[in-house]
Order: C-alpha cells, then sequence, then structure tokens
C-alpha cells in the first residue's frame, strides 16, 4: 500500500500487510547461498548453457495418491487436481484457475513430494531439487509453510520478515538438498545473486509455481511489474516445468498467462466452474449508507453466524464495528494500520468463534481457512468483478448456504473514483521523471553501467505514486529494454561495537577487518562506514559487508543498515535529447491512461452486475467465460431471480460548481504546474506531494468531492494554462 494511503486509512489492492514489500536487500545478503549448488560447488548447468530443458520423463502417479492420503491426509483428489498433477509429472507447465478454497496449493505440493520420494533413489541423496513458489502474499506463505511443516515437508520461506537465524538456516537445507519447497516474493527476482543461486541450486528447480497469476496480465485486475519477470527468470534458471495459479481469471488474462510461459492453452489449461450454488447472491441500493444502517442491522439478525462485512476506508472499520455492538452484535474491526499481535488475534478469535462480525478492509480474508463462514457483507463497492468473487469465495466453503449482501449507494462512486484516478500522474510529472532518469549524468555511462536511484525520493520529488513509478521503471525494462532492475544496495552501515571489537579485528588479518577498522569513525556511540568509499582500495564491496555481517553474528558487533537505493544496469544507450525523452513520455503516458480507463471500468461491471436485469450468479460466471450448470439461464436465489426487479443505482443529485472552495484551492496552492495535482487535492485523493505539503488536514483537502473529477480537471487546466498578466 502507498504510504499516502496509508496516511487516509485507505487499503488498496495492494495492501502492505497481504502484498510482500520489496525486498530490499543488499547485494551480500544472499552470500550465505554461494554453497548451495552442486555437491563439491559443481555447478548445475543453465539454461544458456542447455538451451531449452528437455521434457521430464513421466513420474508414478500412485505416489501422488500416497502424498495425498498420507501427508495431507485426504482421500481422493477434488475438482481437476489429478489431471494438473498428472500434467506436472508428465514434464509439462499448466495453467490453473480454480475458484477460492479450491485446493490450488496441492497441484503444486503434491509433485514436490513425488520428486523427493522418487528421484532422490535414482538421483542420489539431496539431489532431487526444489520447488520455488513465487507469491505476493506474505501471510498465505507463512501460512503454508507452517502447515507443510507440521506435516513434516521440509518447507521455507525467504521474505522481509526473517531473521537472520532463520534465513542461515534456510540456507543451511539448501545446501544440505534437505529443502523441498522454497517461497519468495516476485520482487526477490531483481536480486542477481538470488537469481545467480536458482540457476545452480542443488538438484535444480524440478517445478516454479507462481501463485496469484492474474498479476502477470496488464489487464487483470491486480497487475504487479515485477510479476512480467517471473517468464524471464524461469528461462534463466532453467525451470523444469513452470504450473501458474490464480482463482480470479478471465478468458483474456488466463491467455496472458498461457502466452507468457509457453503453456498450451488448449491442454495446459484447467478451469473449473466458478459458480457455487450454495451462494446466494443479495443486492441493495439506497441513497447514503447512514440509510442503508437500518437494512444492515435487520441482515445479521435474521442471518446468524460467522460475518466477514467488507468496507473500503480503515476509519469506516471502526465506526460501523462500533454502531454494531450497540445493536448487540459481537462485531470487531479489523484493518492494515492495526497491529500486528492484534491482527493475528482478531484472526483466531474468528477461527475459534461463530458469531462474530469481523467488519474489514480487504487485508482481512486471505489465509482465513474456516469453511463455516455464513455471511460476507460488502458495505462499499468492491474494486473489481474478481475481487467480489475472490471475497463472497471466503463464505460456505462447507457446502451450508451462505448469503452475501451487496449494498450501493452514491458514496461509494466517489471512493471507486479516488482509487481509479489517484494512480495516473500527470504527464509534466512522467516528463520530469523520464527526464532525471536520463539525466546526462546517467547517459553518458556505458551499457553494463548502473544507475541508482530512490524510489521513494523520486515518488515525493515527482508527485508520483510508488506503485505507478515502479510500474514505469518496468516499462523501460520489460518494454523498452534499456534497464534492468538489479539488487537494491543499502548506503548507510552502523554499528555499535562490544569490548571484543578491537581484539577480534586486531586477530582478523582479512583485508576487509583491516578496512573496517581503519574506515569504521565513530561518533558517540555508533560506528559509521561509508562502504561505497572502500572502492578505492579496489576491495570488493561484497567483502566488506560479509565481514559486517560475520561480526555481527558473532556478537562483535550490532550492525544496522539504512538508505537503501534501487539499482539499474544500463543494457543499452539512454536516449539523449528532448524528442527522444518526450516519445518515451507519450507511449508510457497512453499506457497509464488506458489503466485509469480499466480501473473506471472494472467499477462499471460490477454496478452492471446488479443493476442488470438479468442473474446475478450467472452474469458473474460468465464475466469469467463459464455459465450455470446443464443449461440453466437463472440460478433461482439472487436478488434479481427473486425479484425480478433491478437494483436502481441511486446516485447524487448534481450540484452546482464550488467556487468560493475552487478559490480557496488556488489560493492556498499558488503553483500552477500541474492542473491535476490541484485537481487531485479538491476531489480529496491523495498523493505524495500533497503529503509532502501536509495538506491532508487542510479544509481545502476533498472540499470539492461532490464534483466530477473531470470537471475539476478541466477548471483547473483553465487555471494553469492562462497567459500571466
Amino acid at each position: 500500500m502507498d504510504p499516502e494511503n496509508d496516511e487516509f486509512g485507505l487499503d488498496s489492492d495492494d495492501d502492505a500487510e497481504l502484498l510482500a514489500l520489496a525486498d530490499d536487500i543488499d547485494d551480500a545478503d544472499l552470500i550465505a547461498l554461494a554453497d548451495a549448488i552442486g555437491p563439491h560447488g559443481t555447478k548445475r548447468k543453465s539454461a544458456e548453457d542447455n538451451g531449452p530443458p528437455p521434457k521430464r520423463p513421466t513420474l508414478d502417479f500412485p505416489c501422488a495418491e500416497a502424498a495425498l492420503t498420507q501427508t495431507f491426509g485426504f482421500k481422493d483428489f477434488q475438482l481437476k487436481q489429478k489431471q494438473v498433477i498428472s500434467r506436472i509429472l508428465g514434464g509439462d507447465g499448466a495453467t490453473v484457475v480454480f475458484p477460492t478454497g479450491g485446493g490450488k496449493s496441492l497441484c503444486y505440493q503434491i509433485p514436490a513430494l513425488v520428486f523427493s520420494d522418487v528421484d532422490e533413489g535414482s538421483r542420489g541423496q539431496g539431489e532431487s531439487g526444489i520447488t520455488l513458489v513465487v507469491s505476493p502474499l506474505i501471510a498465505l506463505m507463512k501460512d503454508q509453510v507452517d502447515a507443510l511443516v507440521r506435516r513434516g515437508v521440509k518447507a521455507a520461506t525467504f521474505d522481509s520478515s526473517k531473521s537472520r537465524e532463520e534465513y542461515l538456516h534456510t540456507c543451511e537445507m539448501l545446501r544440505n538438498g534437505e529443502l523441498k519447497i522454497l517461497y519468495c516474493a516476485p520482487e526477490r527476482l531483481n536480486n542477481e545473486g538470488f537469481v545467480e543461486q536458482m540457476k545452480y541450486v542443488r538438484g535444480g528447480i524440478r517445478l516454479l509455481a507462481v501463485d496469484e497469476a492474474h498479476c502477470i496480465s496488464e489487464w487483470g485486475h491486480s497487475f504487479r511489474p515485477d510479476y512480467l519477470k517471473i517468464a524471464r527468470f524461469a528461462r534463466e534458471i532453467n525451470a523444469e516445468r513452470v504450473i501458474c495459479l490464480t482463482a480470479t481469471a478471465t478468458p483474456r488474462v488466463a491467455r496472458d498467462i498461457c502466452k507468457a510461459f509457453d503453456i498450451d492453452e488448449t491442454e495446459g489449461l484447467f478451469r473449473t466452474s466458478t459458480y457455487r450454488p450454495n451462494l446466494q447472491l443479495l443486492a441493495e441500493s439506497g441513497k447514503t449508507k447512514q440509510e442503508l444502517y437500518p437494512s444492515l442491522f435487520n441482515f445479521l439478525k435474521n442471518n446468524k453466524g460467522a460475518t466477514i462485512v467488507y468496507v473500503t476506508l480503515q476509519k469506516q472499520t471502526e465506526e460501523l464495528a462500533a454502531e454494531l455492538r450497540r445493536k448487540g452484535f459481537k462485531a470487531r474491526s479489523f484493518h492494515a494500520g492495526m497491529e500486528t499481535g492484534t491482527k493475528t488475534q482478531l484472526q483466531d478469535e474468528f477461527m475459534r468463534e461463530e458469531e462474530l462480525v469481523i467488519v474489514a478492509t480487504i487485508a482481512f480474508g486471505m489465509g482465513i481457512d474456516k469453511s463455516s463462514i455464513r455471511n460476507v457483507v460488502h458495505f462499499n463497492i468492491p474494486s473489481s468483478l474478481e475481487s467480489y468473487s475472490q471475497e463472497i469465495g471466503r463464505a460456505g466453503r462447507d457446502g451450508k448456504l451462505s448469503k452475501c449482501v451487496f449494498y450501493v449507494c452514491g458514496e461509494d462512486l466517489h471512493l471507486r473514483e479516488m482509487f481509479a484516478r489517484g494512480d495516473l500522474p500527470s504527464r509534466e510529472s512522467l516528463r520530469s521523471l523520464l527526464q532525471d532518469i536520463f539525466h546526462s549524468t546517467n547517459v553518458s555511462l556505458p551499457v553494463g553501467g548502473e544507475i541508482r536511484t530512490n524510489h521513494y525520493d523520486q515518488a515525493r520529488d515527482f508527485d508520483i505514486r510508488l506503485t505507478t513509478l515502479k510500474n514505469t521503471y518496468a516499462q523501460l525494462e520489460l518494454t523498452h529494454n534499456l534497464i534492468r532492475a538489479t539488487t537494491p544496495v543499502y548506503t548507510k552501515y552502523t554499528y555499535k561495537v562490544s569490548s571484543r571489537y578491537d581484539s577480534v579485528l586486531e586477530a582478523d588479518k582479512s583485508p576487509a577487518a583491516a578496512a573496517i577498522k581503519k574506515y569504521g569513525k565513530k561518533a558517540k556511540t555508533w560506528y559509521n562506514i561509508d562502504v561505497d568509499s572502500l572502492m578505492i582500495s579496489k576491495l570488493p564491496r561484497t567483502d566488506i559487508i560479509r565481514k559486517l555481517n560475520d561480526l555481527d553474528e558473532g556478537g562483535v558487533i550490532e550492525l544496522k543498515t539504512g538508505g537503501v537505493q534501487n539499482v539499474y544496469k544500463i543494457t543499452q544507450p539512454l536516449p539523449r535529447t528532448g524528442p527522444a525523452i518526450e516519445k518515451y513520455v507519450d507511449q508510457i503516458y497512453e499506457l497509464m491512461e488506458k489503466r485509469e480507463q480499466e480501473a473506471l471500468n472494472r467499477t462499471n461491471q460490477m454496478l452492471q452486475l446488479i443493476t442488470d436485469k438479468a442473474c446475478f450468479s450467472r452474469a458473474l460466471a460468465q464475466h469469467f467465460g463459464d455459465n450455470l450448470p446443464h443449461g440453466k439461464t437463472e440460478c433461482g436465489r439472487c436478488t434479481w431471480c427473486m425479484t425480478k426487479t433491478a437494483i436502481v443505482q441511486q446516485v447524487p443529485p448534481p450540484v452546482k460548481f464550488n467556487f468560493p472552495a475552487f478559490k480557496a484551492v488556488l489560493e492556498h496552492i499558488p503553483d500552477r504546474d500541474d492542473a491535476r495535482f490541484l485537481a487531485r487535492i479538491a476531489f480529496g485523493i491523495a498523493s505524495p506531494r500533497g503529503t509532502k505539503m501536509k495538506l491532508s488536514n487542510h479544509p481545502i483537502f476533498g472540499s470539492m468531492a461532490d464534483h466530477s473529477f473531470m470537471g475539476l480537471l478541466r477548471a483547473f487546466t483553465r487555471e494553469c494554462t492562462k497567459n500571466p498578466e
């Protein structure tokens, strides 16, 4: 989640609690993996050495059935798990589109165990390789690893929450060939050391599993640029097989996934029905949320059981939960801004209780494997049909009747437009960013040279949200092939010393120890060392960092790092002239505008689901290329099927242009360099520049929220293009 969203209590689709943050890993963090290759240091051949990986021989399926029953405790495979696993064991790739709770994880976990049981005998002990799982969900990775370890499966994660001891233990298991399944975030693929070590990991990468694979598609509802790099990564590490998994892929998105990984769409795409006959889809419209409160209270009174009520803003979770408690309901609030311990306690309570109502943002639900959730309520409009489908899919996994209610009013439209409009910067902001990237200092560097920058600083300086800024760099890397992201580095190394510091460094005759002793400068308590200045002495930077980490691990020093810099290698000459840069501005901005329109279209699709004169369940199924079973045209139990009356979206009446508020914005912000920034502030959309100017609590922020955003943009554009007197 962007820092500016956090300030205003918006749990966006890139929620910080659920999505793995970019692994700001120093270039030496993976040095401990150096020996985790073949036995005695022998290298496994890379894709460049071998060419395309050979098709693997079919492995024995009875071993998969044994793993299902003995390790996971299931009697039979469900949905199309057996077909998927058979294809993976046969050496081919697959794309799996199963609904939430459909058992997607078994499709890679069971093959991982088969590789271990079958291949260790033929390959030798410790040579059965690993299954590498790329997932953006830290919470889900942890839950799955904990569950696997409890079942006796050697599994681990590489993520930013790991302690150094945990990290080194994982490295040891890799080195010994003990680890079977390793989870990591997509951002880790930017780490050169990680990519190199995965090329030569002991036994090889038998299977690369890509979770939440819809993030690969630029037209999916949760596009993440780092996901576009996974296909390149799969080739570079010579992964034997690839399996892509998602619960929410339209036919267009599924085609994108198959194309990215060269998976045969005819034979390798496995899709099961999204229709859940035990889910009753209901909807109701009102003028305001306050007007809809009595209906919500009445629904919860008449429909007992564990319930999730989804809202958009963090403060809404607390306000609505308090109101529910006043009405006698057992209700709690949950959002990403809470302390980790509090959130864990709430999740545990929800798992135990059968009458608890959790009022939550989208931060709640991932990894909640409770089969008896009776109701899912959307008190604000979801961001997309994909999000809606995923969230209602958490209800009724026990097969019993569960109700999914969607309350909609005009206030929702403003919130959704805030999200949709917030990511598009002005063209001027994008131009300034590209001019900074293609600064004369950078364009003078040769191919292979390194550009270093700080994404947070650039986001603030050029008023571009962090996710949008990262997307821009991804376009320069993946579409235009100008740069390639590599390992982020720290610029600040500070440490406190123990009483053993001087004696240990005196006894250590290595060049790195001598350099630390010479260049470590003490302030009051902490020492500072500029690792980059040591390059002058021709001593490799990684040697210094390795030694600092060794001293830290040995208790000789207490090490702290900071000042992360994002690093990009230049892969071809950068544009040097204004017209050349403007070409990239035009191309990238056009794509940004298309994404904004796609976000607005997704909101319209969500509204169309309930306002059309058609069965909700069938319309939702058709969005995913599916239909109702047995040729049925109606489910018989949604709001449309029961009433044959379409929900009418009630919108606020048009308002007269608020000239006093418009004038107040112009008076408080004298700059006329960015009309979109002025429109954002008037509409109530946070941005890095607005955060820097501390406008969130100023009366002008959101003072024209009841206006059309595009109308505001036109009005402020006229002011910004006026000739000065």
